[in-house]
């Protein structure tokens, strides 16, 4: 068991990108981390950094359900206690509805949604028997507008990170658990590269704006992306010590603008038919 009187984190997705940022941030500063890779030889190079006092390193299956419960098993052997979960894992898919296969699809959202779920799972018995723990479930600025060509998929799996989230934090709050769904923007980590993107195996033609979309986001976009992910990572930290933390972070002056945009036009819409449609109930005799 650890000795430092930090917290302990259990991280997925950790060999690169926010989750790996966020792991050498943790371990710089003392605490005791948990981080999980599909290679843990990968993820001991990537880290470079921490002791088997600090780190433990886990080689798991998120999609499969007694590969995570092993891994929450080792931590808590090995640390003592989970307080902070961050459910980082997930890759995007790029491809119109109509082309992406179902077994293209499933497998989107058996990472980005199922492996989620299992890791929550198998940790909250943990937290709930500690009556505390901070859950942080990364969802995507395209979980919240879905207003994104070619990316419909993915955002699907993404507005099912935070309903769950949401639904999730009202059902823990009484054991001291708080939950926080986090809408990353544009941020500027390997997200775009060919190893954390997937597209279609059978790409229609017909599709030329996807397939513009697609262009800009592996020639334009990446690597040019206006976020700095070390400073979004230390914003988890901070966030993560506060009494009341939010049940929604968005991250990045263009998921702001993004949000902000969705909820004035999801406004606009209900005003312009609000007339009509409050009057469907019953009639009062």
């Amino acid at each position: 068991m650890t000795t430092s009187s930090k917290k302990t984190w259990f991280v997925t997705g950790a060999s690169k990108g926010l989750g790996l940022l966020l792991v050498q941030q943790l371990l710089e500063q003392g605490y005791a981390v948990a981080a999980t890779s599909r290679n843990a030889d990968d993820l001991r190079r990537a880290v470079g950094t921490g002791t088997p006092e600090t780190f433990l390193p886990l080689q798991v299956d998120l999609a499969n359900e007694a590969s995570v419960g092993r891994a929450i098993q080792a931590t808590v052997a090995a640390f003592g206690r989970i307080d902070v979960v961050v459910n980082n894992a997930g890759y995007g898919l790029i491809g119109s509805l109509e082309e992406l296969t179902d077994d293209e699809t499933r497998q989107n959202f058996d990472i980005n949604v199922f492996g989620l779920l299992n890791v929550l799972r198998q940790a909250t018995p943990q937290l709930r028997a500690q009556q505390a723990g901070r859950v942080f479930n990364i969802s995507s600025i395209g979980g919240f507008s879905g207003n994104f060509s070619g990316f419909g998929v993915y955002c699907a799996t993404k507005f099912a990170v935070a309903g769950l989230t949401e639904s999730y934090a009202a059902e823990v709050a009484r054991f001291g658990i708080r939950a926080t769904v986090v809408y990353p923007g544009y941020f500027r980590t390997e997200f775009l590269s060919a190893g954390s993107v997937s597209t279609p195996q059978q790409p229609i033609d017909a599709y030329q704006e996807v397939r513009d979309t697609q262009a800009a986001h592996e020639q334009e976009i990446n690597g040019q992306q206006p976020g700095d992910p070390a400073k979004a990572v230390a914003l988890l930290i901070e966030i993560s010590a506060v009494e009341q933390p939010p049940l929604s972070l968005f991250l990045g002056p263009d998921a702001y603008q993004v949000a902000g945009q969705k909820i004035a036009a999801v406004q606009q819409d209900m005003e312009q038919w609000k007339v009509q449609a409050t009057a469907t109930d019953f009639a009062v005799a």
